[in-house]
């Protein structure tokens, strides 16, 4: 028996409609992952579910006396509620006597980390919305509705959220375009794709590939239609002998196809993302000397020294809360360091991008935005062009120009803000958390312009496999102050750094342990090192060129992969392929995290 289930429901909030007489049923114990782009609808069919929303037709079903949670996309709003009062909201009336629920508040609390007494107003945007998933579990719900739930949190954070949902024994619905993250959860990939909903067999990067193949075979259905609809009306509009003899069948036929071609939804197109081009800056960018900023009693930073260069592109990783803004803030000279020195290039021309979209003004249009209401124009690379005309680029349609900025969903407004961010040259770009709700289809565009970025890059990331595919080097805060600089992203850092950090509780003034008491826990609970037996020595010799051959198959694998005409020629070989790809990715996991293991010690 299905937890949820959705039976033909349509949904409209314009001219077309959002979900097209869609089903789907969600049984206890899967992990659900909702995907589709920005806008198509995915947070409505949330609601729906959630009960927010009523449907325009079909039925919306929940199974009788399930218990229902769920996390909305947006960032819970700072106000003078405790943590405890708010997690403790999440209750689920007639389910647990009192003393049951408050063990189940205070367990989900630890688990999360948080301070009970702290007001939500003292909390940043991540540690809020790790309270309100604390809210969200704390029921033990029978259905769990997640709007990106790794949105605002530290990857501690989704380290954690990733195991719960792993160990969640109820029905999951959850959306995301965290890539790693849905690797790890989903059990299955649903897309909503132009009001209609489609399950994908197999894991995330199955359905990419087949999508791909889908979306070709697609194309070439669409042109052969278009080519059939196009000789038809040639055919209709010859002269008056021909329309005498015309066989009545062919126009009733040629009359169907003219509606199938109004009814079909095209898909919309790719995000268009160019950077500006703007003079060469110096060739030194940033140099920290000995940088100590503190807050009170507090230490951000002690001791930082650094270099940055002209076209490095530096990925800067933290827990919330830890100073990643503190420190961008100083370099580019909004605030001045406590002690130490921090030298700054000549001819910067920064870029900002701020997670908190605090550069848009939500009740002035997406146009004015843009323009900041001084015309109808941008000029691109020395060119002059109508605003319409570029923001179509960002999948704007010129008749939603006018609509004010409050109206669009978050996804939307982060495409919104680099529509922004690009409208300016630049040699000085700087990502706060770019990724938060774009679709993967704008997150792998946007990868792509970062990547090939002249300029210098400074990203603020929890998005792992985006910090893997751009960043050349990592700055990490790795407590009591300390940022040390690896080379390489995400997994590169995993693999240089000596011992993992250690737990952590909330980061609040209220709450913060003294430097010295945390350290003094990491240095207890530091396994004592021993010698590599000689079995051991061999193996860690033997692992690089294990990791590599297990690649190089990968790398070959994912080429043949990558070739649509493999899923239709021999359908067999291509799911034997893509079974032994999920198993050589596996194995090279594996294989890293037996060479860290044997490394530490």
């Amino acid at each position: 028996m299905p937890t949820a289930r959705l039976d033909k429901v349509s949904l409209s909030f314009g001219l077309k409609p959002l979900l097209d007489h869609v089903t789907l049923q969600i049984r206890r114990g899967e992990r659900v992952c909702l995907v589709g782009r920005n806008g198509e609808g995915k947070s409505s069919l949330m609601r729906l579910l959630a009960g927010e929303i009523c449907a325009d037709s079909g039925e919306v079903w929940v199974r009788p006396g399930a218990r229902m949670a769920s996390l909305a996309q947006e960032v819970a709003a700072a106000s003078d509620a405790t943590v405890h009062g708010v997690v403790e909201g999440g209750r689920s009336d007639g389910h647990q006597a009192d003393w049951q629920f408050e063990l189940q508040v205070d367990q989900v609390m630890a688990r999360l980390g948080l301070d009970r007494d702290a007001p939500m107003k003292a909390l940043s945007g991540g540690w809020r919305r790790r309270v309100m998933l604390g809210r969200a579990l704390v029921g033990a719900p029978d259905l769990l509705l997640l709007d990106e739930p790794t949105n605002h949190l530290d990857i501690e954070a989704i380290g954690w959220l990733e195991n719960m949902m792993l160990e969640f024994e109820g029905a999951l619905l959850f959306i995301s375009h965290d890539r790693a993250f849905v690797r790890r959860v989903a059990t299955r990939i649903i897309e909503l794709d132009r009001g209609q909903l489609r399950s994908w067999p197999g894991n995330y990067d199955d359905y990419v590939e087949q999508k791909r193949a889908a979306l070709e075979v697609e194309a070439r259905h669409a042109a052969l239609f278009d080519k059939k609809l196009a000789q038809e009306e040639a055919w209709i509009r010859q002269g008056v002998e021909a329309r005498r003899t015309r066989n009545e069948g062919r126009v009733r036929a040629l009359e169907q196809l003219r509606v199938q071609r109004r009814e079909r939804r095209e898909r919309i197109g790719q995000v268009e993302v160019r950077a500006q081009d703007a003079a060469l800056s110096g060739k030194l960018v940033f140099e920290a000397v000995h940088v100590c900023q503190r807050f009170g009693a507090r230490t951000v930073l002690a001791d930082f020294s650094a270099r940055i260069m002209r076209g490095d592109r530096i990925g800067i990783i933290g827990p919330n809360g830890c100073g990643k803004t503190t420190l961008i803030r100083l370099l580019v000279g909004e605030l001045e360091p406590t002690s130490g020195e921090v030298r700054r290039g000549t001819s910067l021309l920064p870029a900002y991008f701020d997670q908190q979209r605090e550069q848009l003004d939500p009740t002035a249009s997406i146009m004015d935005n843009v323009t900041g209401g001084s015309g109808d124009s941008v000029t691109i690379n020395g060119r002059v062009r109508h605003v319409t005309g570029y923001l179509r680029d960002f999948l704007f349609p010129p008749e939603r120009l006018q609509a004010p900025v409050s109206m669009l969903s978050g996804g939307e407004r982060n495409r919104l803000l680099l529509a922004r961010l690009f409208a300016k040259p630049s040699n000085l770009l700087i990502m706060d958390e770019p990724t938060n709700d774009l679709d993967v289809e704008t997150l792998g565009l946007l990868e792509d312009l970062v990547a090939d970025y002249a300029g210098t890059l400074l990203l603020v990331s929890h998005d792992r496999e985006f910090l893997d595919n751009v960043v050349t080097s990592t700055l990490v805060f790795e407590g009591a102050g300390r940022v040390n600089e690896y080379v390489g992203g995400y997994s590169d850092w995993l693999r240089q750094r000596k011992v993992p950090a250690p737990p952590r509780a909330m980061a609040s003034t209220a709450s913060a342990a003294p430097a010295a008491a945390v350290a003094a826990t990491a240095a207890r609970a530091a396994p004592k090192r021993r010698r590599l037996s000689h079995h051991e020595q061999l193996e860690i010799e033997a692992l690089p060129a294990r990791i590599q051959t297990l690649e190089a198959e990968q790398g070959r694998l994912q080429s043949d992969i990558g070739d649509p005409q493999l899923f239709r020629a021999s359908p067999v070989r291509a799911a034997a392929a893509l079974e032994r790809l999920r198993e050589l990715t596996a194995d090279i996991e594996a294989a890293y995290a037996r060479w860290h293991a044997l490394e530490s010690r």
